[in-house]
């Protein structure tokens, strides 16, 4: 009887010290696209996160479509992504709660410096997209569902034009840093956030910028927690907790304070 009275007390201490280890090392898994983590915004915020509430952020960066694809299957706890009509449409059915708006910058387009199609005398983003498209001048696309190339189509649709096919469309199926590089090697256009190209312009010596400012450019980073109806498991709490410490007050200016190593800022916090 003494022998099983000690294994139960034994077993108890046990299952006591596991759960008292889990709930001091919660780890928040952060789905999110890859433009935030290669500008290095995720870097420079997370630590601060982590020392306030002593949550651990696990990041899996993805093509923004993946990203909410992982949380639509549970996978996540969190998405912080930047395809505001692919998200609403997600939270309207059900699979995300609590969307929040955390900060912008722009899309550029960059090319070679000679831009063959003329790029630079556009009237608007639609008409650069058809010069190119005319001259047949190549252009990397990331082709992988992000938040980046769902603005692309976008554009290629009210120009009236599908490229799928076309010689001089290429589809590097990679994240922005590997699509930028991918430019920089064939001598091509592509559409780029500007915080990555901010983050990794100094090692492409053969692209510039040729085209911005257009409204249909504009892009938007928001984040959205996973919605517990659906998947019961996920870490629903701490979820909140990183969506309301980076839509606070102390989380909105360390997303302005972040700079590139020129002191360019890469992200303009718009929390409300």
């Amino acid at each position: 009887m003494r022998w099983k009275s000690l294994f139960s007390i034994i077993l108890l201490l046990f299952f006591f010290l596991v759960n008292l280890s889990f709930a001091e090392g919660k780890i928040l898994i952060l789905a999110t696209t890859t433009s935030v983590e290669n500008s290095g915004l995720l870097e420079y915020l997370l630590p601060y996160f982590e020392k306030k509430t002593g949550i651990k952020v696990k990041v899996v960066a993805r093509g923004t479509g993946a990203a909410i694809e992982m949380g639509k299957r549970g996978d996540a706890d969190v998405v912080f992504v930047h395809a505001k009509e692919l998200e609403i449409k997600a939270v309207k059915e059900g699979f995300f709660v609590n969307r929040k708006e955390v900060c912008y910058n722009d899309f550029i387009i960059v090319g070679p410096k000679s831009d063959p199609a003329k790029v630079r005398t556009s009237k608007n983003v639609v008409s650069a997209f058809k010069k190119i498209a005319n001259t047949k001048a190549l252009f990397v696309s990331r082709g992988d569902n992000s938040g980046t190339h769902f603005k692309e189509l976008k554009i290629w649709k009210l120009a009236g034009i599908n490229p799928r096919g076309e010689f001089w469309y290429l589809e590097a199926g990679q994240g922005m840093e590997k699509t930028l590089f991918m430019a920089n090697e064939k001598d091509a256009y592509t559409l780029t956030d500007r915080g990555t190209w901010l983050a990794v312009r100094a090692r492409l010596k053969y692209l510039t910028i040729l085209f911005k400012g257009d409204p249909l450019l504009y892009n938007q980073y928001s984040v959205m927690a996973v919605n517990p109806k659906k998947h019961p498991h996920v870490n629903y709490e701490e979820a909140m907790k990183f969506i309301n410490w980076i839509t606070s007050t102390e989380g909105q200016k360390l997303i302005g304070s972040f700079r590139d190593k020129f002191g360019n800022q890469l992200f303009i916090p718009n929390a409300k």
